[in-house]
């Protein structure tokens, strides 16, 4: 049996993709934590950046076919946004944790912020 939320708001029949910076830090370990939040709360799906990043064709047909794209980053170098765009994909809702002012090295990933980043994401799918 699914975690997923079955009255969730990721019904559609394009899918509601979201893409961590899972990064080495703090602040990526937020983006990781918050993007699989929002999978099993059911208000979009976790999906791989790295296949992205690796050109697998099927990664990049599912993205680009996706009802919205979520790019999640935890510092101002956007690499999540950026491995998007250089795969192609340009309709991205970018969420940038230094604007939700969570620092790299400054910002534990409490329950606190995960869940500040989560309904951040959240909101921008429309949930």
């Amino acid at each position: 049996m699914s975690n997923v939320n079955q009255n969730s708001c990721s019904c559609s029949a394009a899918p509601k993709l979201i893409f961590p910076c899972s990064g080495g830090s703090d602040v990526g370990e937020i983006t990781d934590r918050a993007a699989r939040k929002v999978t099993i709360d059911g208000a979009g799906k976790m999906y791989c950046l790295a296949g992205i990043g690796g050109g697998v064709s099927g990664i990049i047909a599912t993205t680009e076919s996706a009802a919205k794209v979520i790019a999640i980053d935890g510092c101002p170098l956007s690499c999540a946004k950026k491995t998007l765009e250089k795969a192609g994909i340009t309709n991205i809702i970018h969420i940038n944790l230094h604007n939700l002012g969570l620092e790299k090295l400054k910002s534990p990933a409490t329950e606190e912020n995960i869940n500040k980043v989560a309904a951040e994401c959240a909101k921008q799918l429309g949930c």
